[in-house]
Parts: C-alpha cells; sequence; structure tokens
C-alpha cells in the first residue's frame, strides 16, 4: 500500500501506509512547521511557538507519488517510498537548492526518518533523521560549557543544567533555522553521516524549519515565530552590582553609598539569597532588612533598581509546605522518596507551568517583594536544579518531566513577567539561570550559571554568549570573575577579574557577582549563625591599581547606553542578538566562520578580550569589506587580515566598524 497526500486547508497532509500521519503547515513568513503521530490527528501543542503570522502566498501541489508546499522563500518536497509506504521529506530554498533531507526510510535496513516508539501512557519515544551535510556549520542550541560555536560533529544533551541551557534552535551556514519544538530532555547528534534528534517522551513529532541566507533573517523568522524579546528598563542597561551575599539592609545601602561617593555609576543592586526568615517564605527578613520599601526607595534616589534572589523552594515539613501543596503550587514527586533539593532544607519546588498557579505565586512574590519597590528578580535554581538535573523524576501541571522538563525555566520567567506587567511595570528583565525557546518573550536575562573563576571557564564564557545569542536569547551575562572561587588579594585572580571585566563592558548585560574568598561569618542578634557571606566583591576590592582599570570600564559602559538602547530596539522588533559571533555580520566571510575568541557587539564593535594569563597583545582578525578603527589608539586598519592588537592590562582591544 502506497502513501497518500492530499490538502490540509493551506498545508499539507500525508498519510503513510500504516497509517502515520505528517502535517506540514505554514507557519510564519518563509517557514513550516512539521508534526507526525503514528496514528490519529498531530495535536498542536504551543510550546514555543506563538500564532502564525501571515505566511503570505503559499502553494500546495499533490501528485500520486510527489506533493510539495511552498511557502515564501521554503520548499517542502514529499516523496511516497513504495517499498516501504513512507514518505520522505525534503526541504529546499526559492533557489530549488536543498537545506535539509530526512534519511531514507524503508529497504533492507528498515530506518525509518522519523520513529516512534510507543511508552505507557500513549506517549512516544521521538527520533527525526535528517541526512549529514559536508561543509555544513551549526549554530545556536543555547548555552553550554565549551570552548566552540559550531556543533557540527558533536552530540548535545537537550537538557538543562546549572550552566546549560537547551534552546533547540540553530542557524545552518546552509540558511535554514531550525528548532526542535519538544520540551523533553532528548538528546541530538550531528553526525557527519546524519543528524539525529532524539525526545525521551512526546505525544508527536514537532519541529520548526525556515529559509533565510542571513542569520538577520533566520533570527527575523524566528521571534515571529517564537516572540520578540520586550524592551528592558534603561537601568539594566548599566552596570549590576552583586555578591554572595549582602546580609543586612545597612551593608546593601552602605555599598550603593559606596559607589556614589565614588562617582562610579551603578544601575542595579542586588540582593542574593538568605535574605529571607526562612528558605520558602518570599519576603525579607525583618532582623536583617527592617525597613526593606525605604531602602529600595533610597535606591531608587540614587538612579539604582533593587533586585532580589528567589528560590523557587517550599521546605518540606513547613506550614507552607501543606499550603501550597493544597493549593497545586508543588512539583510533585514521580518516584516515591524524591525530594526536589537539599542545600539548605529538604524542599519541593514550585510549579509555575500552570496559569492558576502562576497567578497564585505572583501574589506572593508582589506582597513579599514588588510592593516594597524590588523591580527586578535573580530567579536562581531556574534549571530546575532538582537531583541530577532529572526533571523526569517529577509531575508538572503542564505535564511529566520526561515530556515538559525543559519547558520549566521558560514558565518560570512568565511567572514575573506576566505579573510585573499585571502590576503596572511596563519594562521587565530578570536574571535567569537557564532558558528554553521562547523565554526571550518573557524579559529573560540568562546567566551562565556557576562558572568557575578560572581562564578556562572564562574563554568558555565568550562561546556560551555566542551560542546562546544565535539560539534567539538577546539578553545574556556571566559573573564576572567566575562564580566559584577567586581571592581578591591573588594577583593572578585580580588580572583574570580584570580581563573578564573588561570584556563584560561589551556584553549585553554588565554584572559583578561571585563567591569571593575569604567567606564572612554572618550573626543573628542572638548570637546564633545565619547563611555565611562570601568575601568583598565590588570595583575596590581588588586594590587601586585594578580598580582605575574597572572604573575605566564602568564608564566606557555609561558611554555605550545610547548605542545599547539602540540594540536593544534591534532586538525588540527583529529578534537580532546584540552579542554576535563574526559569522552573524559576516556570514560570506570564511575568515570569520568559526572564530570563537572574539565577537561584535551588535554591528558596529568588534570585541577581541584576553583570554590568556599574563598577554599583553592578541591577533584580531578584521573581516573584509570595510575597514576598523581602534576605540583607544586610534589607528585605522583596512579590513580583511589580522592585526597584532596592543593589550596591556588596562586596554582590551575593541574596534570601531567605519
Amino acid at each position: 500500500m502506497d502513501a497518500t497526500f492530499e490538502r490540509d486547508g493551506r498545508g499539507l497532509l500525508c498519510r503513510e501506509a500504516d497509517g502515520a500521519i505528517l502535517s506540514v503547515t505554514p507557519w510564519g513568513e518563509d517557514a513550516l512547521r512539521v508534526r507526525a503521530v503514528p496514528r490519529g490527528d498531530p495535536p498542536d501543542e504551543r510550546h514555543a511557538l506563538l500564532d502564525p503570522s501571515d505566511p503570505g502566498a503559499v502553494e500546495v501541489r499533490v501528485g500520486k507519488r510527489r506533493a510539495s508546499i511552498r511557502c515564501g522563500w521554503i520548499e517542502a518536497v514529499a516523496e511516497a517510498d513504495a517499498w516501504s509506504g513512507t514518505v520522505r521529506l525534503e526541504f529546499r530554498n526559492g533557489r530549488g537548492e536543498t537545506l535539509l533531507r530526512e534519511i531514507a526510510s524503508g529497504g533492507p535496513l528498515g530506518l525509518r526518518a522519523h520513529a516512534f516508539d510507543p511508552l505507557p501512557g500513549g506517549d512516544w519515544a521521538v527520533t527525526a533523521s535528517f541526512e549529514g551535510r559536508d561543509g555544513e556549520r551549526i549554530r545556536g542550541m543555547g548555552q553550554y560549557q565549551e570552548e566552540r560555536i559550531d556543533w557540527k560533529g558533536c552530540e548535545l544533551e537537550l537538557a538543562h543544567r546549572n550552566g546549560q541551557a537547551s534552546v533547540p534552535f540553530l542557524m545552518s551556514s546552509l540558511g535554514y533555522g531550525f528548532l526542535w519544538h519538544q520540551p523533553s530532555p532528548g538528546t541530538v547528534a550531528f553526525g557527519a553521516n546524519r543528524t539525529v534528534w532524539r525526545a525521551r517522551r512526546a505525544r508527536a513529532l514537532d519541529y520548526w524549519i525556515a529559509a533565510g541566507d542571513t542569520p538577520a533573517e533566520l533570527s527575523l523568522r524566528y521571534a515571529r515565530a517564537t516572540g520578540f524579546p520586550p524592551l528592558p528598563p534603561d537601568r539594566a542597561l548599566g552596570f549590576w552590582q552583586s555578591k554572595l551575599r549582602y546580609a543586612s539592609q545597612g551593608e546593601l545601602l552602605g555599598i550603593a553609598r559606596e559607589f556614589r561617593r565614588r562617582g562610579l555609576p551603578l544601575g542595579v543592586l542586588v540582593c542574593d539569597y538568605c535574605h529571607w526568615p526562612r528558605l520558602g517564605d518570599f519576603r525579607f527578613d525583618p532582623t536583617f532588612f527592617p525597613d526593606p520599601a525605604a531602602m529600595a526607595r533610597e535606591l531608587d534616589a540614587m538612579g539604582v533598581s533593587l533586585a532580589t534572589s528567589v528560590w523557587p523552594l517550599v521546605p518540606l515539613g513547613s506550614p507552607a509546605h501543606g499550603r501550597a501543596r493544597r493549593e497545586g503550587l508543588l512539583a510533585r514527586p514521580a518516584r516515591a522518596g524524591t525530594v526536589g533539593h537539599r542545600f539548605l532544607e529538604d524542599a519541593s519546588f514550585l510549579d509555575p507551568t500552570g496559569p492558576r498557579a502562576r497567578r497564585r505565586l505572583w501574589g506572593k512574590f508582589r506582597a513579599g517583594y514588588h510592593d516594597l519597590g524590588v523591580r527586578h528578580f535573580f530567579l536562581d535554581l531556574a534549571e530546575p536544579e532538582v537531583p541530577g538535573f532529572d526533571a523526569s523524576a517529577f509531575r508538572f501541571h503542564a505535564g511529566p518531566g520526561a515530556r515538559m522538563g525543559n519547558l520549566y525555566p521558560q514558565h518560570y520567567a512568565r511567572l514575573f513577567f506576566e505579573g510585573q506587567r499585571a502590576a503596572g511595570q511596563e519594562a521587565v528583565a530578570n536574571l535567569v539561570r537557564s532558558a528554553w525557546a521562547g523565554s526571550q518573550r518573557y524579559g529573560a536575562v540568562v546567566w551562565s550559571g556557576d562558572v568557575a573563576g578560572t581562564w578556562e571557564d572564562f574563554r568558555r564564557q565568550v562561546c556560551a554568549g555566542i551560542c546562546i545569542g544565535a539560539a534567539g536569547i538577546p539578553w545574556w551575562t556571566t559573573d564576572i570573575g567566575g562564580f566559584h572561587g577567586g581571592d581578591p588579594e591573588d594577583p593572578g585572580f585580580r588580572e583574570l577579574l580584570v580581563r573578564w571585566f573588561q570584556w563584560a563592558a561589551y556584553c549585553p548585560v554588565m554584572r559583578l557577582h561571585g563567591n569571593r574568598l575569604p567567606n564572612v561569618r554572618v550573626l543573628r542578634p542572638d548570637g546564633t549563625e545565619a547563611a555565611a557571606s562570601g568575601g568583598p566583591n565590588e570595583p575596590w576590592s581588588f586594590g587601586g591599581k585594578a580598580l582605575r582599570i574597572l572604573a575605566k570600564y564602568l564608564r566606557r559602559r555609561e558611554a555605550l547606553r545610547p548605542y545599547l538602547r539602540s540594540l536593544a530596539r534591534e532586538a525588540h522588533e527583529f529578534g537580532r542578538p546584540l552579542l554576535r559571533g563574526m559569522f552573524y555580520e559576516f556570514p560570506d566571510d570564511p575568515g570569520c566562520a568559526d572564530l570563537r575568541d572574539q565577537h561584535l557587539l551588535g554591528a558596529r564593535y568588534l570585541v577581541a578580550p584576553v583570554l590568556e594569563p599574563g598577554a599583553r597583545s592578541r591577533r584580531v582578525a578584521l573581516p573584509a569589506s570595510c575597514r576598523w578603527r581602534n576605540v583607544d589608539t586610534g589607528e585605522v586598519h583596512d579590513g580583511g587580515r589580522s592585526v597584532e592588537a596592543p593589550a596591556p592590562l588596562d586596554t582590551i582591544p575593541v574596534f570601531e566598524r567605519l
């Protein structure tokens, strides 16, 4: 029995001989959505995708063994295989060039391009396999702690960890963007012979593909499909000061006053964890923060916004846990005896994946924080950080973790974004320690997790920033100097921090954070121990020589703010990242294809961080087709060559495009 084809409204429906159905639907300009199920009708689940924009003209052609659907610059061609009764999809651009093609199904090997293994409960383990292409480069995919920006030849875990954010959107150098629209944990292998996507548990195969000749075109297609980032508050474009942790109202205000006394710019001041009486209270401890509303007002009068850490946890056995469980606000263990988190106390995770729970939880956060003047939230443990980062051990309102686990950080950001907007806060930007496709539309500022204060981890952050920007998350930051380790008295660490700080001035968000040595005891009035604080982590904590350099780059960041506003507008209107790989602006320049130790801030500035200890110069590749001016020396260079740029300790090479 052969496969058959038919029109389905403006889409194409393919019926395979064994009853499986493939639906290919226009989903915005130059884009298609593919869904498939082994039986029944493909569900329309909107994990990341929004309602499609008008695709314009759509052409569907149906024959006996071949059918096609063209939507602008992309065409899907479906071929029936007489041997197996299956359908093979091939995607082409407007010039007829192959962008992506499924592997051949059937034959003596019995392979299937789209395979479904049944699971108890009616779901499926889903696999989609495509042919490999020589010379293809794969960019995006979110944030991984590796020194690479091209994932061809790699296998990636499609799951979140502390420092790893799986955002399964890629840009191919062949001219297509691809979103694996499955929030299930899984894997993808970008092999030389084939690309294989796997979802651990799903109701259907579901992906979205768009054609575009440049990365900027693909960014626009993707943002139209999954949402544009909102404009951030103006202060968020300035400098964020943070450490582990400011233990009292007096200490926190003293930091802000010291910035002002020294004439150093400051946009946001962060109050990290353990400012609460007990985990899960979602309010300030009056012992250490007697008047948080007055604290926020004083900061605001200084032009500084207050950010507060939130951990999405409620301790087991507490009165709050019983109430939250009755109200349906907690993720439920899928296995007996599983505990959500074990650090301060054994605790359960909040479940933000249901609309009712989001509304009720926001009521708590609004009363404890927003009504007192908190305007940014520091959303920690947002993967969520369950044991082993195994979301399949829990069930959420949206479904079992094995099917929906990667959706958690998107809904967590959504909880606060929708609440702040409903409370009248127009511009929203919240730090989130993970993201998934669509997180950008909820004001997510992703940070790269608790990375170490080492040169190796520093180099990895440059790659992570390039990759997550290409994956559609424009607002991103790191802990300057790394989170773990770092002694302000150590000359080696001071050099690392200075170099990281200089680079961060040219990142989407500039934020100093970390658990510095030595730790500091914090005592309650009765003499009992409270959670310890890290050592000093302010610009003046690293010695006078370092302070002069850090102050230079704080002022440079301030000077960049008008430019950053223009980039925020580009992200908001066109979906473009702020931190861009060299390939993004120069896709036709082979010398830019795999540059991973330099990048662009917008289209104007080429940033070449110093990534090795002791280096006082470095090679910088200057793309052709334009000239470049060193912003510190004023020297102008023709593009199309590399130069040895001076990099004394007080300077990193930055070139302006002329």
